[in-house]
């Protein structure tokens, strides 16, 4: 088989030959202006369907819940959904390349407990947060190691990983909940900038900044590559293994991210902090167009994603529905998407 006879879709190319040039850092002198509209066109009708799905969500919960649609209330989901969201985006680098990572709670848990135990002894968040950023880079390259290395399969590797980090957080914080009272690092998860709760503006920056790497860079357009054909992504000279390594980092960085946030929001780090958020994580990239096979995807979606799980929450909340019938409701919703992605794939 020759690259020529493989089939593969990379971010802005139309076939093998547009993909492979991409992996190789080739430029498209065609590019223009008229070209990113129309990109941003086709991500919008991409996007179409869950959004509609998440304009149908707020529009019931509108109807069943007078609270619902307020200013206050929704403000109230996006900074609900905003941890939640960006581990996900780590996650959606991992599902692109067709691997899973079950870790990801265990890492927020971790992160959070280390920088607890920092600040703790008086360190100041200058030196706490890149520490701990690099405490979650470094748990993010031994999963990656694990998998590409010796050959493991991701989902084994991090089911391991994930009993190991949350066994590390109960040890790191004596197991018990550890005070934070910095008001420095507090500001983080709790401060506002221009009217809007920080953790907003963070989940913005963070979204610009993955879509970028994804859309517009030939590292994001390798992780297409390989997710959607990785015996392709070998012809064109791509070192799995190593892309591996990175995407698992970088699912390791934004866990971080998430563990730093909602420490400062939780005014403590928690060792049993970010239970089942593997599973959030997941739902919501797989919500938002993102496939399990790998090679299609993309962070927006995936916070839309997120958005639909936070919107079903917050409104069930607000109805009183007891928790476990919430748990029914989403598992449901997750079904139905999955389902109804994998028969439009069959269509296709």
């Amino acid at each position: 088989m020759t690259p020529s006879e493989l089939s593969i879709t990379a971010p802005g190319s139309s076939n093998a030959s547009d993909a492979v040039d991409a992996a190789e850092g080739i430029p498209d002198s065609q590019e223009t202006w008229r070209d990113g509209l129309r990109g941003g066109w086709r991500s919008l009708r991409r996007h179409a369907g869950t959004l509609m799905g998440l304009a149908a969500l707020v529009l019931l919960f509108s109807l069943l819940s007078p609270a619902f649609l307020t200013g206050g209330n929704l403000r109230n989901v996006l900074l609900q959904v905003s941890i939640i969201a960006i581990v996900a985006f780590g996650m959606t680098y991992v599902l692109l390349l067709g691997e899973i990572d079950l870790s990801v709670g265990s890492v927020v848990a971790l992160a959070g407990s280390v920088a607890g135990l920092m600040l703790g002894q008086g360190l100041a968040p200058a030196l706490v947060l890149p520490a701990v950023l690099l405490c979650g880079l470094l748990l993010g390259a031994l999963n990656g190691s694990l998998s590409a290395l010796l050959h493991l399969p991701s989902f084994i590797v991090t089911v391991a990983t994930m009993g190991i980090f949350r066994g590390l957080a109960y040890i790191v914080s004596g197991g018990m909940p550890a005070p934070v009272d910095n008001e420095a690092f507090l500001w983080i998860g709790n401060g506002e900038w221009l009217g809007m709760p920080v953790p907003i503006w963070i989940l913005a920056a963070l979204l610009a900044a993955n879509h970028f790497v994804l859309a517009r860079t030939v590292f994001g357009r390798k992780i297409y590559l390989a997710g959607g054909n990785a015996e392709a992504a070998t012809y064109a000279g791509i070192r799995v293994g190593r892309l591996k390594i990175a995407i698992f980092m970088l699912s390791g960085l934004m866990a971080a991210v998430g563990g730093l946030l909602l420490t400062s929001r939780l005014y403590s780090a928690q060792p049993n902090a970010a239970m089942g958020w593997e599973l959030d994580a997941i739902a919501a990239a797989v919500l938002g167009g993102t496939r399990l096979a790998g090679g299609h995807g993309s962070v927006a979606g995936t916070l839309i994603g997120a958005l639909m799980i936070g919107v079903i929450n917050n409104g069930m909340n607000l109805m009183s529905v007891p928790y476990f019938y919430q748990l029914i409701v989403k598992g449901s919703v997750i079904l139905v998407a999955v389902c109804i992605d994998v028969h439009s794939r069959r269509r296709r």
